[in-house]
């Protein structure tokens, strides 16, 4: 307990004031995880928005399709992306490997279903009374979407939320596709882990609580949201 105690003491002193190297590695991993989740509201909101009025063959194959992803490993999304950004791979003319770039890539493909499928089960059952009730008042298609997303703007809230709340605290797939260099791409998780196997474990605290005071604020972001 004392040595613990010793530590987040040394943690502490960090911030009084914070050094560059703590600036950085923050500022880096709210750029990339922010980044990262705004593209993938941008494609994973419009999806779960599309999935919840639409009615075609093959919907509930793409419900499926998206509520599986849930399910994969980030460390395998790390290996594809990996994969595509390397050399030889498909997007390797881009020199997107180990650059906060393909980490963006990496959080994005993990955060997309998230969105798409707490956008769709919020807004499956109130999307369809209000597409009906849109059109039997004789509104376009137009202004029945601008309806929908109205009312459900705090459940997309909601999803980016978690989808941020999920990539900011990834370790494995930021590692592999970003390699925590120092200055270019160290974010917390991975600097955590990295100054923990090397015993510098105030360091390791000192991130640790700022990763945790980011997660409070997100979560009270949200609070504050529904209350309204």
């Amino acid at each position: 307990m004392d040595y613990f105690l010793e530590g987040l003491r040394q943690a502490l002193h960090i911030f009084v004031p914070p050094s560059r190297e703590l600036l950085s590695i923050v500022g880096l991993s709210l750029l990339v995880s922010g980044a990262a989740t705004l593209l993938a509201a941008a494609i994973g909101a419009p999806l779960g928005l599309w999935l919840s009025v639409a009615e075609f063959r093959g919907r509930r194959f793409l419900i499926w399709l998206v509520q599986t992803a849930l399910s994969i490993p980030a460390v395998l999304i790390g290996l594809v992306v990996y994969i595509l950004v390397s050399r030889r791979g498909l997007l390797g003319f881009m020199g997107l490997l180990f650059t906060p770039g393909a980490m963006i890539l990496a959080q994005a493909l993990l955060a997309t279903p998230i969105i798409a499928a707490l956008t769709l089960a919020a807004l499956k059952g109130q999307a369809r009374e209000a597409r009906d009730l849109a059109y039997s008042l004789g509104a376009s298609r137009g202004r029945m979407l601008g309806t929908i997303v109205r009312q459900g703007r705090f459940a997309f809230l909601t999803a980016m939320i978690t989808g941020f709340s999920r990539v900011i605290g990834e370790t494995g797939m930021t590692l592999m596709v970003g390699g925590n260099i120092k200055g270019a791409t160290r974010v917390m998780t991975t600097a955590i882990s990295l100054e923990t196997m090397k015993g510098n474990f105030e360091i390791g605290l000192a991130l640790g609580i700022v990763l945790l005071v980011v997660a409070l604020l997100v979560n009270a972001v949200l609070q504050a949201c529904q209350g309204k």
